[in-house]
Order: C-alpha cells, then sequence, then structure tokens
C-alpha cells in the first residue's frame, strides 16, 4: 500500500483534498487522526477570507456543487498549525491560493523558511474565487513559477484545473519542467456550472448566480483522462495526484492505473468524514489482493489497450 510524493514516503495512496474539513486547526487534528496519509491543509491566502454567503455548498446526485470563495484563515495560522502537527509524524502538506501573483511568492517563502511542511501544493484552479483561472492563463502561471520555484527546497506541486485542449497538456508540460516542479494535482473542480432545484427553480447555491464548481463522479472521467495524459507526457519525472470523483477503492485502483501515485479525496470526506479512508482502503486492499498485486507499482500506469 505504500507509495511516494515527490520523494516523500506515504504509508498508503489515499489522502483528503484540500477543502472540506480542513480549515481550522480541530479539523486539521482530526485529520491526523484518520487514515488520511497526508494532512492537506486549506488552500490559504495571505489575509483571513469569510468566503462567498450561504448556501454555497450542495450535495447531489453524482457529487457536489460549491461556491466557497476559499475560505480559510491567512497563511500565518497554517504555518503555526503545521508546527504542532508535526508531533502526529505524518506528512504535512500546505496549500496555497494567492490572489495576486505577488501573494504565491510570499506564502511559499513563509512556508520554505519555517519547514514544517513536507511538500507544497500551489492552487492555480479555484473556480470560485472572484479572479481568472491562472491554471488557463500561461503566462501568468510562469510568471507565478519563476517567483516560486526557487525559494527553498521542499518540493512544490501545482493543483491544476481541468485541460481539454493537446496544446494546454503540452504546454503545461514544459513548465512544469522548466520549473523543477516535483508533483501535480489533476484536477481542480470545473467551473462554471450549474444545479437547478426545480421545486425552487432556482439554483441550488446561492453565490454568483448559482455558478459553482462541481465535483464528485461527474467529473471523474475528465480528471482521470487529464492523469493519464500528464503521465504519458511526464514520464514519470513528476508525481501526480489523482483527485476528482474518488469514493470507492475501484475509483483508487483507476487513477494508479492511469498513472497517478497516489489520489486524493473530497466530496466523499465531506459526506462521510473518516470513514470514507477506512472504507476506501479495504475495498482498494481487497482489489489488490483479487488481482494478485503486491505492491503498486505492479500496475502503476499500466493501461492495456485493446
Amino acid at each position: 500500500m505504500e507509495t511516494q510524493i515527490a520523494g516523500v514516503k506515504l504509508t498508503n495512496p489515499v489522502c483528503n483534498a484540500s477543502g472540506p474539513r480542513d480549515t481550522t486547526f480541530e479539523e486539521l487534528q482530526y485529520i491526523a487522526h484518520t487514515e488520511s496519509s497526508v494532512i492537506v491543509m486549506k488552500s490559504c491566502t495571505i489575509n483571513p477570507r469569510e468566503g462567498n454567503p450561504e448556501p454555497r455548498y450542495k450535495k447531489t446526485e453524482y457529487g457536489s456543487i460549491q461556491a466557497m470563495g476559499l475560505p480559510n484563515l491567512g497563511y500565518h495560522e497554517y504555518i503555526k498549525y503545521a508546527h504542532i502537527l508535526r508531533a502526529y509524524d505524518k506528512p504535512i502538506m500546505a496549500s496555497v491560493a494567492g490572489i495576486n501573483i505577488e501573494d504565491y511568492a510570499i506564502i511559499v517563502q513563509s512556508f520554505q523558511s519555517n519547514n514544517d511542511v513536507d511538500l507544497i501544493e500551489i492552487n492555480l484552479s479555484c473556480p470560485n474565487a472572484g479572479k481568472s483561472i491562472i491554471g488557463y492563463d500561461l503566462a501568468s502561471m510562469e510568471e507565478v513559477l519563476k517567483q516560486i520555484s526557487k525559494l527553498g527546497c521542499i518540493p512544490i506541486g501545482l493543483k491544476l484545473p481541468a485541460y481539454y485542449d493537446d496544446r494546454y497538456f503540452e504546454k503545461v508540460t514544459d513548465l512544469v519542467l522548466k520549473y523543477n516542479i516535483s508533483f501535480i494535482s489533476c484536477i481542480n473542480s470545473i467551473g462554471n456550472t450549474l444545479c437547478i432545484d426545480i421545486d425552487t427553480e432556482s439554483p441550488v447555491i446561492s453565490p454568483q448566480e448559482g455558478f459553482g464548481g462541481l465535483s464528485g463522479h461527474y467529473i471523474k472521467p475528465v480528471a482521470i483522462a487529464n492523469v493519464r495524459r500528464f503521465y504519458r507526457l511526464l514520464q514519470g519525472r513528476v508525481s501526480i495526484f489523482g483527485v476528482g470523483g474518488v469514493s470507492s477503492g475501484k475509483d483508487v485502483f483507476e487513477y494508479i492505473l492511469m498513472g497517478a501515485d497516489a489520489v486524493q479525496i473530497g466530496t466523499a470526506f465531506q459526506e462521510e468524514g473518516e470513514y470514507a479512508f477506512q472504507r476506501i482502503l479495504f475495498e482498494f486492499e481487497f482489489i489488490l489482493k483479487k488481482k494478485g498485486y503486491k505492491t503498486i507499482a505492479d500496475f502503476k500506469g499500466n493501461l492495456k489497450y485493446q
């Protein structure tokens, strides 16, 4: 069940995704006591943010839709939390979400200097923060990478939006390799989506006239395709987190078969709590035993073509 992300050893390939249930210290401490192999912290900004007005999250038939607006306590708090969470002897991952390009460098430099996290994920793909998604603006994306790529030795990763065009996959791959990015997370929720309540004839969430980021099984085919495309382009030089629609052991198996090294769980953790990790890992282990695989390396990336 062991795996690695950017050289950091994980006891299993399943952890929480930045976003659900990871804003406060109490929530992070709760994650530390689960079977999540990493303590992934909330995407943080320079200053605290309350986020968008409620209702801003809604469970749906095949996942969830949300327009949270990056509610968080500000990066200073998460730097303090990381130091305390060291006591749990579990890898810790910071998640950084600048409102502008300069913010990323300030926050990354602080995490690098304090040296209490094992991984730093740069969120270039939040669809609900009231700003353009940097992951779709390659010039801005490169400017961010220029500023953060040489600030310290803690591995840097990118949380990417969904891509649909070959040009983006190729250009982003070039940037990842040019700036020695250590891992990528594919994908964030898919923005500009709507879910409607036919009884009220209105959107199920309030912010942004109901437009929000779609998560869960809706987006899994897009997510595993992004993982596969980047796995083939990066040729094992960069670790990959698979994100989007992981709610069973089968989902974990599929992501690793596509080339992911580990997966992050969002909606399932939001809805089930710690039981999601226990159940999903049990189901995944059952699949490995049934297929006769002894390690993740036995099948990682080995998608068979008919």
